[in-house]
Parts: structure tokens; sequence; C-alpha cells
């Protein structure tokens, strides 16, 4: 079989990449160090995609589902014109305290307004439009969260859904977070409502664009 990647190609991927800013750099160092899962951060290579993301779509308000500690968050901010709003959904307060901390200290901040609680609730009091939705959040609910969110993305606003490879066990799933993923992707595959195409970045993105 034909191998597309070798050892060392992440690594490359990010030296070609834009650099990030100093408090991205911070934000990610003190994630890597006082959090139980670090490697539920964006990181740098994805985080300047979802930046360009927002640029190239002129996206003027954003939806993400999934703050953890903020590094999607203020990498869309950045990218968001003077007057745009980004909307974070998260419950963990831990991890939504590094979070606010960082956003206080962005020049973008004042354009990010975190909704504390659960998200399926919270999505009910939002009208909406989002030009662009980010969706990383707990897997079982991934379904339930694009379902909710469709309807407030108007025709030609964008979707985008982290880790839908899960380390690659969506080729052959065993637990709940495994079948939840695959039946999501399955999902989305099936739906005329939208065009779509799974990008292998880190763990996997579904760029989804409403029609």
């Amino acid at each position: 079989m034909l191998t597309l990647t070798k050892p060392g190609i992440e690594e490359y991927a990010l030296s070609k990449t834009e650099k990030q800013s100093n408090l991205l750099k911070q934000l990610m160092a003190e994630t890597h160090a006082s959090m139980e899962y670090p490697q539920m951060l964006t990181g740098p290579v994805e985080g300047h995609l979802l930046k360009l993301m927002v640029l190239t779509s002129k996206a003027k308000t954003v939806l993400e589902i999934g703050t953890f500690t903020g590094y999607s968050a203020l990498s869309m901010a950045q990218a968001l014109p003077r007057g745009g709003k980004l909307y974070t959904m998260d419950l963990n307060p831990v991890s939504l305290a590094v979070a606010r901390r960082y956003f206080d200290l962005s020049e973008d901040g004042s354009k990010i307004e975190v909704v504390e609680g659960d998200a399926l609730t919270n999505l009910k009091k939002l009208d909406g439009p989002f030009d662009l939705v980010f969706i990383d959040a707990d897997k079982g609910n991934y379904k339930n969260y694009y379902e909710a969110v469709l309807p407030k993305v108007p025709s030609g606003g964008i979707i985008l859904v982290d880790n839908v490879l899960w380390s690659g066990a969506v080729l052959d799933p065993k637990t709940e977070d495994d079948k939840a993923i695959a039946a999501f992707n399955d999902h989305v595959a099936q739906d005329s409502r939208v065009e779509k195409v799974l990008l292998t970045v880190r763990d996997g993105v579904y760029f989804i664009r409403k029609i």
C-alpha cells in the first residue's frame, strides 16, 4: 500500500506554517503544563487553518462549540473584522478560567463572548446567523450539535468539525465515541443539504458548506 506520509511530516508542516503569536505560544505552553488532557489543544497548524478560514470566508459572526483553553477561539478572533463576534461554548470551569485569562490579555479578546454551560441548551438561546461554526466538543453529541447549528448557518456558510478521524478509530469503531464519530461522518456524507470534504489535517477536520 502506498504511504503518503512519513515520520516527521507533521513537524515539517508546522515549520512551513505561519508562526503563532507569542500569546498563543504562551497559552500552548501553559495548557501542556497544567491541563490534564493537553492534546485537546487545537495547536498552531489547525489554529492557523481556522484563522485563514475566517479570513477567506469573510465571516463576521463565528460560533465555537468546545472552548477548552481558548487557543482556537483566539486564532479565529484574530481574523474577525472590527465589530465581528465569536461565541464560544463550554461547561468546564477549569479550562474556561484559563481561556478567559488569555482572552483578557489579547487585543482581540473583546470580540469573544463565553457562553458557559450545556451547549445544546444554550444553542436554543442563540438565533444566529453564524457565518462559520467550529465544533470540537463531546463526541457523542456531534450529530446533535450539527443538526442544532445547521438551521442557524446561512447558505454558503461553513461548518468545521474537529477530530473526525479519531486517531484512525473510525476505520474499526469499538468504543462509544468511536461509533459516534463514525456515525456522524456517515450522516454528513449522506446529507444533501451540504457540500463536504473530510480533510486529513491533524486528527481530521470535516469541512462542510451549506448549500
